[in-house]
């Protein structure tokens, strides 16, 4: 399928403005200033980047990549509203970023169906 000419920027400008907001808030989080508001920024430009990946691949959504995304938006989303829980939450969404970043593509597209885990 090919993407229409700014898809790809547009996708380029809001991953670097997510890595922005993402160290926004471990800056917040590393000098105790108030981390809700850069956690609600996470939150918008992660999910933001989602809507583009599943507009893009609608079948995202199944794959482990896109069921990973939604659990560290879930994750984020507590964040936002659990102040107790931002920094530990903080450090687990960095580990779980990076495993599901850098894993084998075919365990990244393992797809979720009726019948279980399939390859792609």
């Amino acid at each position: 399928m090919k993407r229409p000419p700014l898809t790809r920027w547009t996708g380029i400008v809001l991953r670097a403005v997510h890595t922005a907001c993402v160290i926004l808030l471990g800056a917040a989080l590393l000098h105790g200033a108030p981390a809700a508001t850069p956690a609600l920024l996470v939150l918008l430009s992660g999910a933001t980047l989602f809507a583009l990946d599943l507009w893009q691949f609608p079948g995202h959504a199944f794959e482990l990549s896109g069921i990973a995304v939604l659990v560290k938006l879930a994750m984020v989303a507590v964040m936002a509203t659990n102040e107790s829980l931002r920094l530990p939450m903080f450090w687990l969404i960095v580990l779980w970023s990076g495993v599901f970043s850098h894993a084998p593509a075919n365990l990244r597209h393992l797809r979720l169906t009726r019948n279980g885990w399939v390859r792609k």
